[in-house]
């Protein structure tokens, strides 16, 4: 389905965060690898977090799920015997589940995205696998993936961290579960490592130790290890609730968002610091973000390589900004669900936007007068575009018909239904 965005001048109103995406997937499968039984309270609903839910109960974890909570009992160092796993559209959970499935002796990771997923390299975490004596067939690193594995061994694991930290997580779990002791070196540098800071966190709560060095560059994993069954509670996402605060920041607006915790380890909690410097009126008390937005806003420098998943809302409010704006580091935009650096810009010029490409760079020459619109815009089957463009839409002068805006639900199944709570002009079209 299409999505039509009409200029709305201005937003107001009260919604609650969704349940972070990053931190439910997590909790999951920890839960899963643990030999008792968990509860994960406000999980979050998305095709990401059901495609986790699909792919454990596949390999053995038990559900019960009401709207408060869902209770999982694990499988721990023992999945099932399993042939074949889809997990759609999601990137993190192929990877993690790659790493989980060397546990078993033959799982084969099905392609039903050939387009988005389908097309995403995942050859780092094949090497660093194959150096735990686990044999992965391949289609030159992309799906459909076969992992032979049953009996991986630790050891010392060199893994690259150039193209995305989701490669060291799935290592960063599984490693435990093995019975030798593990060191895990990254090379090329690390991309995204907030993250791996909440996969520490996860795990540390889970019972897990790992000892990390300060930069995150190498790790030693004590084998023999075993997951913790414990309840845990999800937080507020910050990735899906930038582009919220963008669309208020670049209208008339008064509006408040619950359970975004201020001292948050997500890196997309840096959405607040970027408006706060696009001198957008904003508080941030007792886990929640008021804006009074009056569409005036500053550019900015910034480093995108912590906030990778709010850097798109980020420049859809450069776009009206006074000045010229600047989000370097960002390279690792490129392997998303789509290349979020040339497909999104591409569709920003379109509607009318002045921004330039570099191969880590985004850069943006602010329109604060608004940009022209009236134009049907190709969101490359990826959420985050999808989101950042209906910002855009907002201060358009005629609408924008974004194709293919129902894979906003890999995130948000909400979002659209947010921004018309908050008054925003945004209707389906089949």
């Amino acid at each position: 389905m299409d999505v039509i965005v009409r200029p709305t001048p201005v937003l107001n109103g009260e919604i609650g965060a969704l349940s972070s995406k990053n931190y439910t997937t997590r909790y999951l499968l920890v839960a899963a690898l643990s030999d008792g039984t968990s509860t994960i309270y406000h999980p979050a609903h998305s095709e990401d977090s059901d495609a986790i839910r699909r792919c454990i109960r596949d390999l053995g974890a038990e559900l019960t799920e009401d709207e408060e909570k869902i209770v999982i009992k694990g499988f721990g160092r023992r999945p099932k015997d399993i042939k074949e796993l889809n997990v759609g559209n999601a990137g993190a959970v192929l990877r993690f589940l790659m790493a989980v499935a060397s546990l078993c002796p033959e799982v084969t990771f099905v392609n039903t995205y050939p387009d988005s997923l389908g097309k995403r390299p995942h050859d780092d975490l094949i090497d660093a696998l194959g150096q735990l004596g686990v044999e992965v067939e391949h289609n030159e690193g992309r799906l459909p993936i076969t992992i032979r594995g049953g009996n991986p061994k630790g050891g010392r694991i060199t893994v690259s961290g150039a193209v995305s930290s989701q490669y060291l997580s799935a290592l960063l779990f599984l490693t435990p579960l093995l019975e030798e002791d593990s060191e895990i070196i990254v090379l090329n540098d690390l991309k995204s490592k907030v993250v791996v800071g909440q996969t520490l966190e996860v795990l540390e709560q889970a019972g897990i130790t790992i000892h990390a060095a300060d930069d995150y560059m190498s790790f030693k994993v004590p084998g023999g290890q075993s997951y913790e069954a414990k309840s845990y509670t999800v937080q507020g996402d910050y990735p899906g609730s930038a582009a919220v605060l963008a669309a208020a920041a670049v209208t008339k607006s008064d509006v408040k968002i619950h359970r975004l915790a201020e001292n948050s380890r997500q890196g997309e909690r840096a959405i607040i610091d970027v408006l706060r410097m696009m001198e957008v009126p904003l508080t941030h008390e007792n886990g929640t973000v008021h804006v009074q937005g009056n569409g005036r806003l500053k550019a900015v420098e910034f480093d995108g390589d912590a906030a990778t998943d709010a850097v798109l809302a980020m420049v859809a409010a450069a776009v009206f900004a006074e000045g010229t704006s600047r989000f370097y580091n960002v390279e690792n935009l490129r392997y998303k669900e789509c290349d979020r650096i040339t497909d999104y810009l591409a569709e920003l010029s379109r509607a009318g936007a002045k921004v330039e490409e570099r191969r880590d760079e985004i850069i943006v020459h602010g329109m604060p007068e608004g940009v022209t619109g009236g134009v049907t815009i190709n969101a490359h089957y990826d959420h985050r575009v999808i989101m950042a463009l209906t910002v855009v839409g907002l201060r358009a002068s005629a609408p924008l018909l974004i194709k293919d805006a129902h894979h906003v639900a890999k995130s948000y199944p909400q979002y659209f239904d947010h921004l018309q709570a908050l008054g925003a002009d945004v209707e389906w079209v089949k």
